[in-house]
């Protein structure tokens, strides 16, 4: 059964939105396996019934598409070795772990959860070890290990609840060879009897898991550094099961870091300090609360991807800046970082940034127009297109671009006033209400003509530029920014201007 194709899978648990250390993991399996010509799989884990969130595989599926990762086979897109999602498998996993059972590699155990509780409690009271179900206490429990044959058969003859648990050898070493962390040794007695079929007729993780792999002929587990306490059981599992010649390589991926580098970056940090930790926005079924997600913040997906890909991987260059396929033919596992990965919010704005100045404005057009109809704006694209040299530069975020063109089609609803008050003289009224006029009746509808037109004018009065430039492009802007202000003057046309010149003149005299 040993394939000499690179086979990957991402394996989520629809238990709620994808975090974007999700994604990163998504991302690495399908780097690794296009720089390959391998496969890649998306399996759904949805054994854990108690946690299923309604919306969450789709939401999965979205947010992938989105950040353009693809499945050659899976939930979907199908393939050969259907079904990809774990709950459509209960009938395999329950044969796997009856072959545990008669070889003596498991055992089924009717301890109560309350008995176990109890037995935790006393512990704690005693201030000793935490209770583990394990070799040393595992003789002196309830299970098939202690019980008669006849005990046990009368007790799933009364249908007694049960789980089915590893039988964690004594005194191994158990070996693991990590494609990041090298080899790790862990001693079997530090390990406990996990649970791996549950008397629901649903298999754990740990068992679904390894025979998935197997049967899908994974030859890579690339996954979070989250487990890779669970690792060296999945290990023993291949060997119980007579799979070690097939078991598959190990990449076990270091933690995402809030910014301050202490602890896991999570959904309270992403709100806490005003940045998304989702792919997609999120709104949570039972509370009915909205998440942020990149998409609707306004990131390019292309942008997405270098933000995480650079998340705990480094090309070794001073490259910042990927293409996916740079991607794929640039990443290994030497080049992944053991130490975990903090996050930084502007660095994230930044790469945004760059792809902005480098996407062709038809591409920059349909994000924008995404974003407006949500606003309920309709702007023609040919117009779009017209101003977005003017402004993507100053754009980090999609909806930038709109901020930073917004007045060229709506008249500015409010003024900077505090740097009107600093900077209005009492010559910039009359002098603002004569460059109106001329405007009006000048033939320049040019920048370069309007630009001559203005500061002629300025010049034979002798007034200060500072005192008549910048109201003038507070009366067309609303504040100190935007581009050449001759530009907005061409685009917006000399009618316009000149109203909008003389309606700020009166709010100040209001405002006096």
């Amino acid at each position: 059964m040993k394939s000499t194709e690179i086979r990957v899978r991402f394996a989520p648990s629809p238990t709620g939105p994808l975090h974007m250390g999700g994604v990163r993991t998504a991302l690495y399996n399908y780097l690794f396996a296009r720089k390959h010509n391998g496969k890649m799989i998306l399996r759904i884990e949805d054994t854990d019934q108690a946690r299923f969130v309604p919306g969450a595989e789709e939401y999965i599926i979205e947010s992938l598409s989105w950040c353009g990762i693809e499945f050659n086979e899976g939930v979907s897109v199908r393939g050969p070795l259907a079904p990809y999602r774990q709950s459509e498998r209960k009938e395999i996993y329950q044969r796997y772990a009856m072959k545990l059972l008669e070889t003596g590699h498991a055992y089924y155990a009717f301890d109560t959860p309350e008995e176990l509780e109890a037995l935790r409690k006393k512990a704690e009271s005693e201030k000793s070890s935490p209770f583990q179900y394990d070799v040393k206490t595992r003789n002196h429990l309830r299970n098939s290990l202690v019980l008669s044959e006849v005990e046990v058969k009368k007790l799933l003859a009364e249908q007694t609840p049960y789980v089915i648990r590893i039988r964690i050898p004594e005194n191994e070493t158990i070996v693991l060879h990590d494609l990041i962390r090298g080899t790790v040794e862990v001693e079997s007695n530090l390990l406990d009897d996990k649970v791996l079929f549950k008397s629901d007729g649903m298999p754990t993780y740990h068992l679904a898991n390894v025979v998935d792999d197997y049967l899908m002929k994974i030859t890579h587990v690339i996954r979070g550094e989250e487990w890779l306490p669970s690792a060296p059981l999945h290990v023993l599992l291949y060997k119980f099961f007579g799979w070690e010649e097939v078991m598959p390589q190990f990449a076990h991926l270091p933690l995402l870091l809030k910014p301050d580098g202490k602890g896991k970056l999570s959904k309270r940090d992403g709100d806490r300090l005003g940045f998304p930790v989702f792919p997609l926005q999120w709104k949570d079924p039972e509370s009915g609360e909205i998440s942020s997600g990149y998409r609707e913040s306004g990131y390019l997906p292309e942008a997405f991807i270098n933000i995480i890909a650079m998340l705990g991987w480094n090309p070794g260059t001073e490259q910042e800046i990927f293409t996916i396929q740079e991607l794929i033919d640039s990443f290994s596992f030497d080049r992944v970082s053991k130490s975990g990965a903090k996050f930084d919010a502007d660095k994230a704005k930044w790469y945004n940034h760059q792809f902005i100045q480098q996407t062709i404005d038809e591409e920059l057009v349909k994000h924008l127009q995404t974003f407006l109809r949500e606003k309920g704006q309709v702007i023609p694209d040919e117009k779009i297109l017209q101003l977005l040299p003017l402004v993507k530069e100053r754009a980090h975020l999609i909806p930038d671009l709109w901020d930073q063109m917004q007045f060229f089609f709506i008249r500015p609803g409010s003024y900077d006033e505090q740097l009107l008050k600093k900077r209005w003289k009492p010559e910039t009224s009359p002098a603002l209400l004569k460059i109106a006029d001329l405007i009006e009746k000048s033939n320049s509808t040019e920048a370069e003509g309007l630009s001559s037109l203005v500061k002629g004018f300025i010049e034979e009065k002798q007034l200060n530029m500072g005192a008549v430039m910048l109201p003038l492009r507070i009366a067309l802007v609303g504040s100190a920014s935007g581009p050449d202000l001759f530009v907005i003057m061409e685009k917006l046309g000399v009618n316009e201007v000149a109203k909008r010149i003389r309606f700020l003149v009166n709010f100040v005299d209001q405002v006096k």
